[in-house]
């Protein structure tokens, strides 16, 4: 076992698959010589030349629309989204022809795109934003989310091996931030299955990617005030992993759920309506949301901190519920 970074499991996997499957490459904007905006590509170019580590002009259209067809003719590309912000440029290929290929004729499509996301670095609005939800809606499509290093590159192994077009969402503010354990041999972390990262049994916690270490405080914080929180990492938000979630569910009661994405319309919604319509039976409380205030998100440090969620709003919520 070896204690790394998030951003150093996330290039591992890179490397690792792209040693493993020469159909493997890897395309975004300054990914090669520079080594990507956050260093998670550096190295790469060196190791595999330039014909696999590819420098693209500044449109991420082209790159997603060049990553389709190459998919297509059998290779298999890990795009780069320099920030998950500007995938909204390439939405138009992501949901008409990469999720749909294999419904039309039986294609496969064996893309990743990754998509440095989130906010806690007070760059603005169009460089924090936390867009997996638009993704969730679209039959077709895998969304991965992961929150440590051991699950950042089991994940990004398994999206890469995966047949289908996978969004990739990966926390900027985890990069340097998180370290964790990993083992020396080869691994993957299964797509569609979450993980129960704190065990309880008064109240389960859902959450996912950014959200999970500000979680796993407040159950800390939570214990000492003698309540029990379960901490549910959901992993894939795409395919979800109902069985885990449901089960906590009906052995605490009660459910909190905890993203950084803007609350209307975001993947906790999507949460509430599957706990109503199929646990609504076991719950002894309302289905509380904790999520970023529906706003876009501010550059001033006390306005992003006010903006995200904090472990005080996650204990507060806790803390509502627990006394229900």
């Amino acid at each position: 076992m070896r204690e790394v970074t998030y951003l150093e499991a996330i290039r591992e996997a890179l490397r690792e698959e792209m040693a493993r499957d020469k159909d493997v490459f890897l395309l975004g904007e300054d990914i090669g010589v520079y080594g990507g905006a956050f260093k998670v590509t550096a190295g790469l170019l060196e190791e595999f030349g330039e014909e696999r580590v590819i420098d693209t002009p500044l449109s991420e259209g082209a790159i997603v629309g060049a990553s389709i067809g190459a998919a297509l003719m059998g290779m298999r590309p890990v795009a780069e989204m320099q920030f998950a912000d500007f995938i909204s440029c390439c939405f138009d290929p992501i949901v008409n022809w990469a999720a749909k290929a294999h419904y039309r004729w039986g294609a496969k499509v064996p893309i990743v795109i990754r998509c440095p996301s989130g906010g806690g670095m007070n760059a603005g609005p169009f460089h924090s934003q936390n867009p997996e939800a638009w993704f969730t809606h679209v039959p077709g499509l895998k969304v991965v989310a992961p929150a440590t290093p051991y699950d950042a590159k089991g994940l990004l192994k398994a999206s890469i091996r995966d047949n289908n077009p996978v969004l990739y969402f990966e926390h900027k503010f985890l990069y340097r931030r998180i370290k964790g354990t990993i083992p020396d041999e080869d691994y993957i972390v299964p797509l569609g299955k979450a993980d129960i990262k704190r065990r309880g049994h008064h109240i389960t916690l859902l959450t996912y990617g950014g959200t999970l270490h500000k979680s796993l405080e407040a159950a800390e914080k939570m214990a000492e005030k003698g309540v029990s929180v379960e901490v549910v990492d959901l992993r894939t938000l795409i395919p979800l992993d109902k069985e885990t979630l449901l089960e906590s569910i009906k052995k605490t009661n009660k459910v909190v759920i905890v993203h950084e994405d803007t609350k209307t319309g975001g993947f906790g919604a999507e949460l509430a309506a599957i706990i109503s319509e199929e646990a609504f039976e076991y719950l002894d409380g309302p289905v509380l949301r904790v999520a970023s205030i529906d706003t876009p998100v501010p550059y001033s440090p006390p306005l992003e901190n006010f903006f995200l969620p904090q472990v005080e709003d996650i204990v507060e919520a806790l803390e509502k519920l627990a006394a229900y």
